[in-house]
């Protein structure tokens, strides 16, 4: 059985994801939460985003969840590692918009993978929404519409950049699942060790560590 292992973490709103603060802003960083210097970060989220964050020591695991799909594996529908996002965005969600997201849409660096975008009520959501500080932006006599979006590759910003294009500006973002790892009930600002087994590497595709 593989000895590899990862952090699961629910990032709050204002968290870098980094360790060291460069901006001289005195940002909260992820070494109020963790002392390990070996942890490393499979696949960032900016700072006024929340949900899950996936850290690990072991560069393979970092490889297989942050390396892009080539067109071919791709196509072949071989070892996408999905991100699915919860987005809270302004306006009521159109089904052309819909179809705008899935199909893919062109930003300034290229069009982005075909996606997953789903309509969906608050009260479906796979987790209970945790009180975000600040609030959201709200203007009285615009409805908000949550949506969940899979995607399968990490452009910066990609997920608000994908929902601006299509006119519905995003207001709080949620990362849910990353390569098949979900947030489940985790506290924001909580975190859980996962000890991969056999099945977990296979998902991965990384069978030799088998």
């Amino acid at each position: 059985m593989s000895s590899a292992s990862l952090i699961l973490f629910n990032k709050p709103y204002g968290v870098q994801s980094q360790f060291r603060d460069d901006s001289n802003n005195d940002h909260t960083t992820l070494s109020e939460y963790f002392t390990d210097k070996s942890l490393r970060i499979a696949g960032r989220l900016d700072a006024t985003s929340e949900g899950l964050l996936i850290l690990t020591s072991d560069g393979r695991i970092n490889k297989a969840i942050t390396q892009p799909p080539s067109a071919k594996s791709f196509a072949q529908n071989k070892q996408k590692q999905g991100k699915t996002y919860l987005v809270q965005v302004e306006g009521v969600v159109t089904t052309a918009q819909l179809k705008q997201l899935a199909d893919g849409v062109i930003l300034k660096d290229g069009r982005t993978l075909p996606a997953s975008a789903v309509l969906v009520d608050e009260a479906d959501l796979p987790i209970k929404l945790w009180q975000r500080d600040p609030p959201i932006r709200e203007r009285k006599n615009i409805p908000t519409s949550w949506l969940m979006l899979t995607i399968y590759e990490g452009k910066n910003r990609q997920v608000r950049r994908m929902t601006a294009h299509v006119g519905l500006p995003c207001l709080r973002l949620i990362r849910w699942s990353v390569a098949g790892f979900e947030l489940g009930e985790l506290d924001v600002g909580e975190f859980v060790r996962i000890h991969l087994n056999s099945e977990q590497c296979r998902k991965l595709g990384v069978l030799d560590w088998l």
